[in-house]
């Protein structure tokens, strides 16, 4: 079964700022790869982003937050970002701070 990709704008505008197109390239292939068993892909992860895995890209160095949605076939892409534990900028520390905010909730209906 093939899942259907759906990048949230958090995503999105995460993967605007990355300007070296070899690293887009390959975070790209590897969100691509999402589509095929994505719950055996990446790791669950904890405390407030318990609905979501997560996915290495770019030599370990780069975080695919998504989740799955199987009801509906659909992977979200909520957060793409550089793993840089202890740092503001951490990819789980600003999906954390997404989830809080609201941003990372997921459509009823994805077209």
């Amino acid at each position: 079964m093939t899942y259907e990709i759906v990048i949230l704008p958090t995503a999105e505008a995460a993967l605007k700022a990355i300007s070296d197109r070899r690293v887009l390239k390959k975070i790209g292939d590897r969100i691509d790869q999402l589509a095929t068993d994505p719950d055996l892909q990446g790791k669950p992860l904890g405390d407030e982003l318990v609905r979501f895995r997560s996915a290495r890209a770019v030599g370990q160095r780069y975080r695919i937050v998504y989740k799955v949605d199987g009801d509906r076939v659909l992977v979200f892409v909520a957060v793409v970002g550089l793993r840089k534990e202890g740092d503001k900028k951490d990819v789980y520390r600003m999906a954390a701070k997404f989830w809080r905010m609201g941003l990372l909730e997921i459509p009823e209906e994805a077209d």
